[in-house]
This record gives C-alpha cells, sequence and structure tokens, in this order.
C-alpha cells in the first residue's frame, strides 16, 4: 500500500512538472510574447515563472497620473543599474520585474543610451519598449543668416525632420499666412528668421514655415519699423535691402556702412548694381557647387533678370535671401557717410574699399 502511494505521489509530481514546463513558458508567452532566442530552456523556464509571479507588477504603472520626466541611459550601463535607476526615478514599482522582463524578452540586449521622456503612466513593460529607441522626441535646426530657400530645403534631409526638400520649397514658395503685409505674389524668402530652433520631429511643413515667420514677427519691433520707415521703407522693402547687404558684407561690422551706400543710390537714382543680385538670379552652380556664383563674369551681369540690379533700377522683386537681425538693424540705422560705391578689397580679407565718385571707384579696382 505504502509502494502504491508512493507511485501515485510520483506521478502526480511528475505530472505537474511536465505539466508546468509547458503551462508556464506557454503562459508567459501568451502574455508577453516569446521569449529571446538567447535564452536556453532552463533560463525560459525559469524567467517564465518569474514573470507569472510578477505579473500585475509588469502590465500596472506604478502612477497613472504621474507626469513625464527625463530620464538618461549613459553609455556602457548594466540592466542591473538601469533597472535601479528607473525605481529610484519612481517610475517602476520594481527593479527585479524589469529585469526580469528584459532578460526574458531579450530587450536588455538592445537598450539604447540616450535622453528619454518617460511617465510613471506608463506600465513596465511599455517603458521596457521605450527604452529600445533613443531616437529624440525634438531636434535642433539651424537656419544660417543669408540662406536663400534652396539651402534651408538642403538642409533638410539631415535635420531629423519628415519633411521632404521639395515638400518645404513648394510651401515656402507661397505668401506666409502670418504676415499679411507681404505682396499678394510674395514666397517665405527673407521671412523665415536665421535663428537656432528646437523643433518637435514630427512637426509638418506649415507648422515649420510658421514657426520661422513667427520668430521674424517676434524681432520685427516697433523700433526697427521706425527706422525702416525714417529711410522711407516699408518692411518688405526693408527686409529686401537687408537681404542684400547679408549677402554683400562679409564682415558684419560693414553692415551698416554698405546699407548707407544702398540707401543713397536709391535715393539718388542710381542702379544698386549688386553682385548678390546677379547671384540670386543665376541660381546653382554646378561647377562651383554653390547658389553663390563667385566670381562673376562680364556674361553674368548681362543675365535678364528682375533681379540683376545692373540692368534694372531700384530694389529687386523681393528678398534674395534670410537676413538676420544685424543686417536688418543695419537697413533700419545705417552709418551716416558720403559714399555711393563698394567693391571688396584685393587682399581677401572680406573687407571692403568705398568712394564717393565712380572714378575714385575705379581707382579700388584690383589689379
Amino acid at each position: 500500500m505504502r509502494n502504491k502511494f508512493i507511485l501515485i505521489l510520483g506521478a502526480a509530481l511528475l505530472f505537474l512538472l511536465v505539466l508546468g514546463i509547458f503551462w508556464m513558458p506557454a503562459v508567459a508567452q501568451r502574455s508577453y510574447g516569446p521569449a529571446g532566442s538567447s535564452l536556453g530552456f532552463l533560463h525560459t523556464l525559469e524567467y517564465s515563472a518569474r514573470l507569472i509571479w510578477h505579473d500585475g507588477i509588469l502590465t500596472t504603472p506604478r502612477d497613472r497620473n504621474g507626469s513625464q520626466i527625463s530620464f538618461i541611459i549613459e553609455a556602457g550601463e548594466s540592466v542591473f543599474q538601469i533597472a535601479d535607476n528607473l525605481e529610484k526615478a519612481d517610475l517602476i514599482s520594481s527593479s527585479q520585474a524589469f529585469y526580469d522582463y528584459t532578460v526574458y524578452t531579450g530587450m536588455d540586449l538592445t537598450i539604447q543610451a540616450g535622453v528619454y521622456k518617460l511617465s510613471p503612466a506608463l506600465s513596465t513593460v511599455e517603458i521596457s519598449r521605450e527604452l529600445q529607441d533613443a531616437t529624440p522626441e525634438e531636434i535642433s535646426f539651424t537656419i544660417l543668416p543669408g540662406w536663400r530657400l534652396e539651402e534651408i530645403a538642403g538642409s533638410l534631409p539631415t535635420s531629423g525632420l519628415e519633411i521632404l526638400a521639395e515638400e518645404f520649397l513648394t510651401a515656402a514658395s507661397m505668401k506666409p499666412g502670418l504676415l499679411d503685409f507681404l505682396p499678394q505674389n510674395a514666397s517665405a524668402e527673407g521671412f523665415l528668421f536665421p535663428d537656432g530652433y528646437i523643433l518637435q520631429r514630427t512637426l509638418g511643413v506649415d507648422a515649420l514655415i510658421e514657426s520661422f515667420t513667427r520668430n521674424f514677427i517676434l524681432h520685427i519691433t516697433p523700433e526697427l519699423r521706425a527706422g525702416f520707415a525714417s529711410q522711407g521703407l516699408d518692411v518688405y522693402q526693408a527686409v529686401t535691402l537687408a537681404s542684400m547687404v547679408e549677402r554683400e558684407a562679409v564682415r558684419m561690422e560693414e553692415q551698416a556702412l554698405i546699407a548707407s551706400v544702398f540707401i543713397s543710390r536709391l535715393q539718388a537714382g542710381i542702379k544698386l548694381d549688386s553682385d548678390a543680385t546677379v547671384q540670386y538670379a543665376l541660381g546653382f552652380d554646378l561647377s562651383q557647387n554653390t547658389w553663390w556664383t563667385n566670381p562673376l563674369s562680364t556674361a553674368d551681369l548681362q543675365v535678364d533678370s528682375p533681379y540683376n540690379t545692373y540692368l534694372y533700377a531700384g530694389l529687386p522683386p523681393g528678398p534674395i535671401a534670410n537676413p538676420g537681425e544685424s543686417a536688418m538693424r543695419a537697413v533700419a540705422f545705417p552709418d551716416e557717410s558720403p559714399y555711393y560705391y563698394f567693391q571688396a578689397r584685393c587682399d581677401g580679407s572680406g573687407y571692403h574699399e568705398f568712394a564717393v565718385t565712380f572714378e575714385e571707384h575705379l581707382q579700388n579696382s584690383c589689379p
């Protein structure tokens, strides 16, 4: 009788063991997906049992009303350290549960270093998945003073924004909605304010252009508007002139002096003769791989375009680039000078020689 009992007990235990071997992995897989390929049979059994034990801890957020915080994972941190730091940051309830889940799934091997936005309103399972992608939600984007629309578009493919260059150029070719003072046929050229921007990676093209133009509006202060008016210029004309100053002045300290030359020529009815406007009219130079051909040939100066200020008097039809704040201030508050001419010095310094008369201007020509 005793032997029969032992046999029954042994059979029962064997049944339970076999049941456990097949049942626990099946339950774990049904709830949390398949075990990682790096786990052997015994470890799969072990971690399946651990997940079943943790269960509610893994799928229940620590605080459903918790706020999002930044969480940093340094390169080389172990999954033990990450689990411990998550618990200390009150993002999860149990570092052990996090560790067991990531080991079971194999996520412990693919957690990326980086800065994350996490919340205790996420479950341990959800946080583990978030840590598989260190791609930031925000990106930094810079517009340099003097860039034209095509140069801004050219920087988009490597920016992290999900906006195609062609998509941007199409949207920017239309009048920005925020700038009701622009002519009806105006584009965004000149009004995408050069600055450093922190942007959402998923930002759409219209919202992107609005960010740039809104920044422009913030920088066009009543003081600047009054300065433009004192030069006999409205905002559109002033920005057009400032874009020329931005492209002509290699040295920022010469901007106000160059602005004074252009304004004096405008007031005297003399053509502006700006190389930068010809460069804009020519477009991209394949041989030089630039939007700003330099030097210009005699034939270049004859290109028939309303932007060619060697052929057509007055300001060009619109801005030729996006000027920075200093160039716009130079137009609003130009230096007082007697000059009507300038040209680049021959020493390659980026500075210019200025002249009152055309004869003096010729004397400043490089040999």
